[in-house]
């Protein structure tokens, strides 16, 4: 006999929980166990019933949806979640999958994906589209990139070229900075303009960004 998959359902519209509610009853191994209609209300629940899947709309009132997913995942690791929204640009995405989701269906695809949503989350999987799985890939392998490119800049700054980083992005002057390392002002400019070049930065603000990103403003 096959698992029964308990799932706990929060969308604080009735009309749209009692239609998935009548979805899932088609398989006969699943089985609602609890609904709830804000976020408060969902982690209360949640808390009493401990399901095996979590249906969540984002847009609730009292708590939001994302804000329980995070509230729930950092008490429960082990937490199945899979996010029913109207949202579905790629940077809303990433961050319901790095807030812990095991997956996302748009409202507008849950007739076709939400049996093999719950089936791939209740083995552990993730689950997400082609169309989003393709939107995370992409973004993940920008952000090393960018990651990478940043790193590759900053070991090409000489030793003194860091330091006068450090400074400017503490918000020490020209002057200042001549005084700290006993150097000319001039040679302290020629030192500014080539890390700048070297980082392909052109306001003091992304130096300070830069800075922030090395951790350089920790130092002594």
């Amino acid at each position: 006999m096959e698992q029964t998959i308990e799932i706990m359902l929060v969308d604080d519209h009735a009309v749209l929980r009692a239609g998935l509610k009548l979805l899932l009853q088609k398989r006969p191994t699943y089985k609602v166990i609890g609904e709830a209609a804000d976020g408060l209300e969902a982690l209360e629940l949640y808390d009493k019933l401990m399901p095996h899947i979590l249906i969540l709309d984002i847009s609730l009132p009292r708590l939001d949806g994302v804000q329980v997913l995070q509230r729930i995942k950092a008490k429960h690791k082990e937490a199945k979640i899979i996010v029913l929204t109207m949202h579905e640009d790629e940077d809303f995405v990433n961050s319901i999958m790095q807030s812990g989701a095991s997956g996302f269906i748009p409202k507008v695809a849950v007739d076709e994906d939400l049996y093999a949503a719950i089936d791939h989350v209740v083995m552990g999987n993730l689950f997400l589209r082609p169309k989003e799985t393709q939107a995370l890939l992409s973004s993940m392998l920008k952000k090393n990139v960018q990651q990478a490119e940043t790193q590759v800049s900053y070991e090409q700054l000489s030793p003194r070229e860091r330091e006068v980083l450090t400074f400017l992005a503490r918000g020490y002057s020209l002057v200042e900075i001549a005084q700290q390392l006993t150097l000319s002002i001039k040679t302290v400019d020629t030192h500014k303009t080539r890390l700048m070049n070297k980082l392909n930065v052109t306001k003091k603000s992304e130096l300070v960004e830069f800075a922030m990103k090395h951790r350089l403003l920790d130092e002594g």
